[in-house]
């Protein structure tokens, strides 16, 4: 049922290179691939999580609904590119009643991301235990999960898994922040015996000054693991004169210590250019929370949200994005 990230994936979503083009990374020609009212009463559907699944994909989706509250619901696709999105929203099951307990303060789901690791899907998610924190639980099957107990205390987002453990641990990346519309951020790494207990916490990442990725940064899909070392793609936030601005950059970290970064290119892979990423209910947003990754043909593709509003994806060659990577260090 399973597929690890480094297993072959013949059946990844794809377009080649437009003719002319030398981007690292390029847009779908079927952008947005899930518009922001493909359910009933969806306001918008964005930052979303895609993992292979069966003979297709499955995911975890943000929908913010028409009263504007924020939830995650589960999705399957053949193909990567028509998504079927359950209309209920997940029902996380808790064996633990302290989990339980804590679940009754929950203000809502968003932003997630999923990872297949050992032997299931886990889920991370950010949640309103008393602000922002990091939720985390599994599923087999995409349609029961089970929830765990948070991660982080408040205030915390952009919870990311590794896809195995490393040196026995468990490792997750996050960035602390603040209750609001955090205008700071660094990219953190915490180590678990056992995905409850986190600790060890490392900076990873901060910020460059007047750069695209001058404000914050934060993880984006679940670390593919290379030769060279473990492929982040993550996201940096500039402050403009008109807000936010939101692109994506990529970097290698240590194989062994994650913590460590190896190369971090200074330009951005992908930034917000086209309407569908400059106008929404977030202008000017590229936020991605998935990546796919066809081993033997080296084809890397990224779901990303745009204009905290829709779904979209850009595709590139993994071994061309780290060539990228430590040739704009």
């Amino acid at each position: 049922m399973g597929t690890a990230a480094t297993d072959a994936l013949p059946n990844i979503p794809w377009e080649d290179r437009p003719a002319g083009s030398k981007a690292v990374l390029w847009r779908s020609s079927r952008n947005p691939i899930i518009r922001r009212d493909q359910i009933e009463r969806s306001n918008s559907i964005f930052n979303s999580a895609v993992v292979p699944f069966d003979d297709g994909f499955a995911g975890v989706f943000r929908v913010d609904d028409t009263t504007r509250i924020m939830n995650i619901h589960a999705g399957f696709s053949r193909d990567g590119v028509d998504w079927k999105i359950e209309q209920p929203t997940i029902e996380w099951i808790a064996a633990d009643p302290r989990v339980r307990e804590i679940q009754k303060t929950f203000e809502h789901a968003y932003d997630p991301r999923v990872t297949w690791l050992e032997d299931r899907y886990y889920v991370t998610w950010c949640n309103g235990y008393h602000g922002p924190t990091i939720g985390v639980g599994y599923t087999h099957d995409f349609k029961s999960f089970h929830q765990l107990d948070n991660a982080f205390l408040p205030f915390n987002r952009n919870g990311v898994l590794f896809p195995r453990r490393v040196n026995g641990a468990y490792l997750m990346l996050s960035r602390p922040s603040d209750n609001g519309h955090t205008p700071f951020g660094d990219i953190y790494l915490s180590e678990s015996p056992d995905l409850v207990h986190w600790g060890r916490h490392r900076q990873v990442m901060t910020t460059r000054p007047w750069t695209w990725e001058s404000t914050k940064v934060g993880a984006g899909p679940t670390p593919i693991e290379t030769p060279e070392g473990w492929l982040l793609i993550y996201h940096g936030v500039l402050t403009s004169c008109n807000g936010f601005v939101y692109s994506m950059g990529a970097a290698l970290l240590d194989l062994d210590e994650p913590w460590k970064v190896i190369a971090r290119s200074r330009d951005y892979l992908l930034s917000p250019q086209v309407p569908y990423e400059q106008v929404g209910d977030v202008p000017n947003v590229a936020f991605p929370c998935a990546a796919l990754y066809d081993r033997p043909t080296g084809r890397l593709t990224v779901y990303y949200g745009g204009a905290d509003t829709v779904v979209c994806l850009a595709h590139g060659y993994l071994p061309e994005v780290i060539e990228f990577v430590r040739a704009r260090s």
